[in-house]
């Protein structure tokens, strides 16, 4: 029982380690960003960073507080809009 919960909780923990971008980590590191600053730095890093611009996207629309319907149209025209050259 010991064991299961061991591994339900760094599984738990894990996982938002497995996910970070190594380059994200490097300017954080290179910033000496440590707790809050370090997660808020991580999430912006990551959401812009080139060649996701879903990601992107749906960081701007998280940005202007968008949802429903409007953050889809947001989102699509982004989309549209990024993959253009």
């Amino acid at each position: 029982m010991r064991q299961l919960i061991l591994l339900l909780t760094l599984a738990l923990f894990s996982g938002p380690l497995l996910a970070a971008n190594p380059a994200c980590e490097k300017m954080a590191a290179e910033k000496k960003l440590a707790g809050a600053a370090k997660n808020s730095f991580m999430k912006k890093c990551e959401r812009e960073q080139p060649g996701n611009a879903q990601a992107m996207c749906d960081g701007k629309a998280a940005e202007k507080k968008l949802a429903g319907a409007a953050k889809n149209s947001f989102v699509k025209k982004c989309m549209r809009d990024s993959s253009a050259p």
